[in-house]
This record gives C-alpha cells, sequence and structure tokens, in this order.
C-alpha cells in the first residue's frame, strides 16, 4: 500500500502563485509515474500535469506556461508550481501516483487539497 500526503492550496488572489506537495511513503514500490488532477464543482476531475521517472512532463493545454510539475525523487515527492493563477483555477487538486509493487502495479490518490483563487 502507498499512502499519500498533499500539503498547500488554499486561497489565492488572482495572479499570485502556489505551491502543491504530495509525499508518498510506503515500502517495496517503484514509481513510474506522478501527476496532478483538480476536480471544479459541477464538472469532471481532469489531469492537470504528470511526471514520470524519466523526467518527461505534460500539461493539460489551460496550465500550459503557467503551472510546473516537478518531483524529488529521493524523497518520493512531486510537485506544482501554480503560477498567473486564475478564479478558473479554483477546484480541488488531487495527487495520484503509480507504479510497480513487488507482485502488482498500485495507483494511489491523495484525499485532496482545495485551492480557491479569488477575482
Amino acid at each position: 500500500q502507498v499512502q499519500l500526503v498533499e500539503s498547500g492550496g488554499g486561497l489565492v488572489q488572482s495572479g499570485g502563485s502556489m505551491r502543491l506537495s504530495c509525499a508518498a511513503s510506503g515500502s517495496g514500490f517503484r514509481l513510474q509515474f506522478m501527476g496532478w488532477y483538480r476536480q471544479a464543482p459541477g464538472k469532471q476531475r481532469e489531469l492537470v500535469a504528470i511526471i514520470h521517472t524519466g523526467g518527461s512532463t505534460n500539461y493539460a493545454d489551460s496550465v500550459k506556461g503557467r503551472f510546473i510539475i516537478s518531483r524529488d525523487g529521493t524523497k518520493n515527492t512531486v510537485y506544482l508550481q501554480m503560477n498567473s493563477l486564475k478564479p478558473e483555477d479554483t477546484a480541488v487538486y488531487y495527487c495520484n501516483v503509480g507504479g510497480l509493487m513487488p507482485t502488482a502495479t498500485f495507483d494511489s490518490w491523495g484525499q485532496g487539497t482545495q485551492v480557491t483563487v479569488s477575482s
């Protein structure tokens, strides 16, 4: 079992910045990807950004040029630096991590953290 602990989030004004963190813990796992999703009220959960262990990244078009995903492999932690925030970025942000365990794959989700951008 891989546990995720998210931190960051809160209230920020439009144009501001915020950083989210997500730390994975457990034993016997090997990460293959770490990412962030978000879900706004009344909308489906959508991918924000993902980073693979090789370092490749993908971003939603709506956040390209504003958000940066990074990771610290020594800490099994993924970060989402969010800049030039807009009210439409308001959502619950979820960390998603996947990889391999000794006998199976895993795909774990964080508890979610609220990000609210005021206009």
